[in-house]
């Protein structure tokens, strides 16, 4: 299980951040479409016509894509 405030720090840092559900679905975190709900520890993604409610003990894993951030893309 992912840490919560590892993954919102990392969002804050990066940009953007990959996360890899329990389901194995995979969802793109980006500082304008997820904030975070500290009282409930949930990620919450507005995905434009639906809003996301995952629970951070559902994250598996998080990553990032490195080779953006060296290009200074992110």
């Amino acid at each position: 299980m992912a840490n919560y405030d590892a993954l919102k720090a990392s969002v804050g840092k990066n940009g953007e951040v990959m996360i890899r559900i329990d389901t194995g679905e995979e969802i793109e975190l980006h500082t304008h479409n997820v904030r975070f709900e500290d009282g409930t520890k949930e990620i919450v993604v507005d995905a434009g016509t639906k809003t996301y409610w995952i629970g951070a003990d559902r994250v598996s894993y998080y990553w990032i894509h490195r080779k953006g951030i060296e290009n200074g893309k992110e």
